[in-house]
C-alpha cells in the first residue's frame, strides 16, 4: 500500500501588491480611465469616480494617480476616525470603496464635509466603487446628489492580454515563478474577470505550497477545476 502524499500545512499570509505606474499595464479595457484619472485635462467639478469589477485595479490605479498628483489615498470605512480639515488640506484625495459606508451616518457625513472642502479649496476627489454612484446604497440625500455629478472612469473586464498581465502581476506579487506554459494554458480557460486571476493566483499558491510542487500545467489543471467546482472568480 502506497504511503500516502505529504502535504504541508499552508499559512494564508498576506502579499504586498506592486502599486506603481510601471505595474500597472495599459490595454483597451483600462487606456480611457487611466486617460481620465491621469491626464492633464481637470475633472469636471473637480471629482472623478472610478469604478469597475472586483480586482480590475482600481486601487492600483488610484494610487498610480496619488503618486503623480501627490495624493492621500484613504479607505470610505476609515474616515470617522480622521480629521477631515486636515484631509482636505493635502488638496487632492482618493476615497476608496465607498459603497462599504452607505447607511454609516459618521462616515457619510465625513465625506460630504470632506467633498465640500475640497471644492471649496479647488480640490481633487476621487471615488471608487464597483457601479457607477447612481447605485451606491448611500443615504444622506445631498452625498448622493454630490457623487452622482461625478465624471466616470470605467474599467472594463479584462481582454486577453490584461488578464496575462493581470496573472503576472498576482504572481509577482506572490514571488510565484510561473512559466510561460502555464500562463497560455490558463488565460484561454479560466473565468474574464480581474477577480479569477486574484483567485487563480491565491489557488495555485496554496497548492504548490501545501503539494510541495512547482507551479506547471498539471497544477494549474488542478487548480482552474477547484475554482471551477467553488463558484467560478471568487469575488
Amino acid at each position: 500500500m502506497a504511503a500516502p502524499k505529504e502535504t504541508q500545512l499552508v499559512l494564508d499570509l498576506p502579499h504586498r501588491a506592486a502599486l506603481g505606474r510601471e505595474d500597472f499595464f495599459v490595454s483597451p479595457a483600462n487606456a480611457a480611465a487611466l486617460a481620465l484619472a491621469t491626464g492633464p485635462m481637470p475633472w469636471p467639478g473637480g471629482k472623478l469616480a472610478l469604478i469597475g469589477p472586483a480586482a480590475s485595479g482600481k486601487t492600483h490605479l488610484a494610487h498610480v494617480w496619488a503618486a503623480e498628483a501627490d495624493a492621500v489615498v484613504v479607505e470610505a470605512a476609515q474616515l470617522p476616525q480622521l480629521d477631515v480639515p486636515t484631509l482636505a488640506a493635502a488638496g487632492r484625495v482618493a476615497v476608496e470603496d465607498v459603497p462599504d459606508i452607505a447607511g454609516v451616518a459618521r462616515a457619510e457625513a465625513a465625506l460630504f464635509h470632506l467633498h465640500n472642502l475640497l471644492r471649496s479649496g479647488q480640490g481633487r476627489l476621487l471615488v471608487t466603487g464597483r457601479t457607477a454612484p447612481s447605485r451606491w446604497p448611500l443615504r444622506l440625500p445631498d452625498l448622493v446628489s454630490r457623487l452622482q455629478a461625478c465624471t466616470l472612469a470605467a474599467l472594463e473586464p479584462p481582454d486577453d492580454d490584461l488578464l496575462a498581465a493581470l496573472l503576472t502581476k498576482q504572481f509577482a506579487d506572490r514571488q510565484l515563478l510561473v512559466p510561460p506554459a502555464v500562463l497560455s494554458y490558463v488565460v484561454p480557460r479560466m473565468h474574464r474577470s480581474a477577480a479569477a486571476a486574484r483567485a487563480l493566483a491565491a489557488e495555485l499558491d496554496r497548492r504548490a505550497l501545501a503539494q510541495r510542487r512547482p507551479i506547471t500545467v498539471p497544477l494549474a489543471r488542478d487548480a482552474l477545476a477547484a475554482l471551477d467546482s467553488a463558484g467560478g472568480d471568487g469575488a
